[in-house]
């Protein structure tokens, strides 16, 4: 059974001309699959999946599990407004060999979201699923959080082994951790909150920040595993001015920016994102050059 812990990254997915680039995205994998990370996240986030075609999906799916399988973990972001697209994306996911799959809250009829609807809505996806379920509680994007009652609910679903918490609230990671089955992993979903995350019980993590800088993002857990605590927080402390320029500063298209100044391809973002503009670019250089990331 596939135990969910260490440290992923969601990976941008790279855009050339309107299209992915499959031929960057080769090259920018051979970077994180050289790195000390635990696996990668397809269609992430920070992979906007939102914005990709379903035969997109499907394409780069097959794409990124051929060339991960066996060399790391990896998990698919599957998560759709649609049920039939998560449930054929859940089995095409199998299919091409991968570990689990990320389902996010459904969030266009976000009012309606309760908790009885979001347990029958999981519990439903988990009993078709071949591959083992991770939630996604992203509540800043989909306006839908997933309260800790729910997930200790959750937690008992055989098929499903843990939850990726993007929330930032610590108090409900912390009861999540205190009131879920045992078996079932609370991964951090931002580096902001990973060393607290950990203190009380978080298995790993999820981080946008592992795009472009994987490397320090294991070393974290790493030294709370071996009770560095001061060295650890030292290093969440260096890297949070980067960790928020790439999150909730600039977003999508500030990631892009610091993947190009750590040597990977960035490119575009699909629209409606853009790259910010020159000035906010050389800001990301300099919190980079800061915090030892780039020349």
């Amino acid at each position: 059974m596939f135990e969910l812990e260490g440290i992923y990254t969601p990976i941008a997915t790279p855009f050339a001309d309107g299209k992915i680039a499959y031929d960057k995205l080769e090259k920018n994998l051979d970077f994180w699959l050289s790195s000390k990370l635990t696996g990668i996240v397809v269609m992430g986030s920070n992979g906007e999946f939102v914005g990709l075609r379903e035969s997109e999906k499907d394409d780069l799916t097959r794409f990124c599990c051929t060339r991960i399988k066996g060399r790391k973990k990896v998990i698919i972001g599957t998560g759709s407004n649609c049920i039939d697209e998560t449930h054929h994306l859940n089995k095409l996911a199998a299919e091409c060999g991968a570990d689990a799959v990320l389902v996010v809250t459904p969030f266009y009829y976000k009012n309606g979201m309760k908790d009885n609807i979001l347990e029958q809505y999981f519990t439903e996806v988990a009993d078709r699923s071949p591959l083992p379920v991770v939630l996604y509680n992203m509540p800043g994007n989909t306006g839908v959080n997933m309260s800790a009652a729910l997930l200790a609910k959750l937690s008992k679903h055989p098929n499903i082994i843990g939850v990726k918490d993007t929330s930032g609230n610590i108090v409900q990671i912390s009861e999540t951790i205190h009131t879920a089955d045992p078996s079932f992993s609370v991964f951090a979903g931002n580096w902001a909150f990973l060393l607290p995350s950990l203190l009380m019980g978080a298995k790993g993590a999820t981080l946008a920040l592992g795009n472009v800088a994987p490397n320090e993002c294991a070393e974290l857990l790493e030294l709370v595993r071996q009770g560095r605590l001061d060295e650890a927080r030292t290093l969440a402390f260096r890297l949070m001015p980067v960790n928020a320029a790439i999150t909730a500063k600039y977003g999508i298209g500030g990631l892009k920016v610091a993947m190009e100044l750590v040597g990977l391809y960035g490119g575009e973002p699909r629209s409606p994102l853009r790259k910010p503009g020159k000035e906010v670019c050389e800001e990301i250089a300099q919190t980079l050059r800061s915090a030892g990331l780039c020349r």
